[in-house]
């Protein structure tokens, strides 16, 4: 018998992340998942027409209410996420960028994303923490502080967007 996901094109799911720091802290958000309450940086999945930047700024002010200043790329990193009850199986793609925010606190006015809880500003101690009580959305949210605390920086322009991505669908 032959497996059926053999036969279909391997396309992971593109996400963007904003890992956020400000004074030796790191703005997480506390969501709900099919797992329970888990944290996660503001992220979310790329949408048509935006690019993986535009993109990290969305979600950052969707999930946070904060405007996000990016600053670098951080990098790009891979997982797979199973959950069998379900048939599950998903390899993510995650970009991720690197910055502070806009002012003091959150924007007047704007709501958190559904599912999100809260925002919280964590050490990374207190992050190793999550991780280690298996808190944290995936295992990519400390690799990213990691490489973060490391000084990994790349120039915000190594991802480069053509301007068809920017051209209206077609509609028949």
């Amino acid at each position: 018998m032959s497996d059926p996901q053999a036969s279909r094109p391997f396309k992971p799911s593109v996400t963007v992340a904003a890992v956020i720091e400000r004074a030796g802290r790191y703005l997480l958000v506390e969501e709900e998942t099919a797992e329970g309450l888990r944290l996660n940086n503001p992220a979310g999945h790329l949408e048509q027409g935006e690019t993986p930047l535009q993109g990290a700024v969305r979600e950052a002010l969707e999930e946070t209410a904060h405007r996000f200043r990016p600053e670098a790329l951080l990098g790009f990193y891979m997982s797979r996420f199973q959950r069998a009850a379900r048939g599950e199986d998903v390899t993510y793609l995650r970009i991720a960028y690197c910055g502070g925010i806009e002012g003091e606190g959150p924007l007047p006015g704007l709501t958190l994303d559904q599912g999100i809880l809260r925002c919280l500003w964590l050490s990374p101690a207190e992050i190793a923490a999550a991780r280690d009580a298996g808190r944290l959305r995936s295992p990519l949210v400390w690799r990213c502080l990691e490489d973060h605390l490391a000084g990994r920086r790349l120039p915000l322009d190594l991802v480069q967007a053509d301007d068809s991505l920017f051209v209206p669908e077609r509609r028949p």
